[in-house]
Order: structure tokens, then C-alpha cells, then sequence
């Protein structure tokens, strides 16, 4: 028979991960978001541009 502690870490650790599963699934689906290369007002012919 183990321990009151042992058991209920075992059993909070168990509830951690099945929580949220759905939402870490989805989340992992998705991957990155898209984001914009150039932010709105970005120069091409600024001096520190990149060249192409």
C-alpha cells in the first residue's frame, strides 16, 4: 500500500495531463500562426532593407 502523498501526486499528475487535452491537441494541429513578413509602412528602399 503506498503513501496518502504519493497517491494523490500520482493522481494530481494524472489529472494534469488529460486535462486539456482536446485544447493541446488543437493547439499542436494548428502549429505557428501566420504572421505578416512585412509590418504595415515597411520601406523596400530603406537602407537597412533587405536586399533581395
Amino acid at each position: 500500500m503506498v503513501s496518502a502523498t504519493q497517491q494523490s501526486s500520482r493522481i494530481r499528475r494524472r489529472k494534469q495531463t488529460t486535462n486539456g487535452k482536446v485544447n493541446k491537441r488543437e493547439r499542436r494541429r494548428l502549429g505557428t500562426p501566420v504572421f505578416a513578413v512585412h509590418q504595415p509602412g515597411y520601406d523596400t528602399t530603406a537602407a537597412d532593407a533587405k536586399k533581395a
